[in-house]
């Protein structure tokens, strides 16, 4: 098996790993609430990403360890700012789970691939006619995946849809950050804003001790492998993997997440429901899709 195969195998990996996470989601708040899980899924991956820090060190190319003060107070703030609109965006996903099924929640969250460029355009970025045509698919998707016949929206997918506006703007976020930062570091600093943030509400929710051993399962598989294993597996896969279709194989994430409420929780789609997948599912691939180099 030549080296880009496996790292092809290590990314459909990592998106099922992503995927499952939707359930892992919904099943644990059959016990705590949305605040506890995040809270505490938060400083799990933020404690399990810097366990990792030192292999994952070792496996990059582009390690950026801040050395001045500068340095230290830059990626301090990003890290803070980028928890924040991972923290609300979190929330959001989270509460919307609790009115729709997994597999909605999946490809609505997958908006956010086609809104960051659509988004970009209030901040003096450019956006392809490849762009425009990807979010006509992704709104006819949108249709046919959440708008009823009375035209009204679910709750928990205006939910989402919320949800997946704020992780766009988190990628820009972090774009604007980025340049001058370490990854890893980065987001080990946004999972500890997240917990913090969550503190207070979690407190609020009054989880027992024994509703927390009851989601003890899905919130570890969330916090350790969805966050630690999952920044790992990216990251091995995306050394030997084309960008292009690394980003496109990451995107199966969406179809996973309805394979797995599917076989694990029972959730079944409509088949209105499963065309807007389908058209969301392509406008995101038509999104990462590489733009043609032009010729003199």
């Amino acid at each position: 098996m030549n080296s880009r195969m496996k790292s092809n195998l290590l990314l459909i990996l990592t998106a099922l790993i992503w995927g499952v996470a939707f359930v892992a989601q919904a099943s644990s708040m059959e016990h705590i609430g949305p605040w506890t899980f995040t809270c505490v899924r938060s400083f799990i991956a933020g404690f399990t990403l810097c366990a990792l820090m030192p292999l994952l060190d070792q496996i990059r190319s582009d390690v950026r360890k801040p050395v001045t003060d500068d340095e230290k107070k830059h990626l301090l703030k990003a890290g803070i700012v980028c928890g924040v609109f991972l923290c609300f965006a979190s929330m959001f996903q989270q509460y919307g789970i609790l009115y729709t099924t997994v597999g909605k929640a999946g490809f609505l969250t997958a908006l956010y691939v086609v809104l960051v460029p659509l988004l970009g355009l209030f901040l003096g970025h450019q956006s392809s006619v490849k762009i425009w045509i990807a979010a006509f698919i992704a709104l006819c998707g949108f249709w046919f995946l959440s708008v009823r016949e009375n035209f009204t929206v679910g709750f928990g997918d205006l939910l989402l849809v919320i949800c997946s506006l704020l992780f766009a703007g988190h990628i820009l976020v972090i774009d604007h950050y980025g340049p001058g930062t370490d990854g890893i570091r980065l987001s080990c600093i946004q999972f500890f804003t997240v917990g913090v943030i969550c503190l207070v509400p979690m407190i609020l929710e009054k989880p027992s001790l024994s509703d927390l051993f009851k989601a003890a399962v899905p919130v570890l598989y969330a916090g350790v492998l969805s966050s630690g294993a999952g920044y790992t597996l990216q990251i091995l896969g995306q050394k030997d993997a084309d960008p292009a279709v690394a980003g496109m194989i990451l995107s199966l994430e969406s179809v996973f997440s309805a394979l797995a409420g599917y076989v694990l929780l029972h959730q079944v789609l409509s088949m209105r429901e499963l065309l807007g997948c389908a058209l969301v599912f392509a406008a995101v691939i038509l999104s990462q899709l590489p733009e043609k180099k032009k010729t003199e």
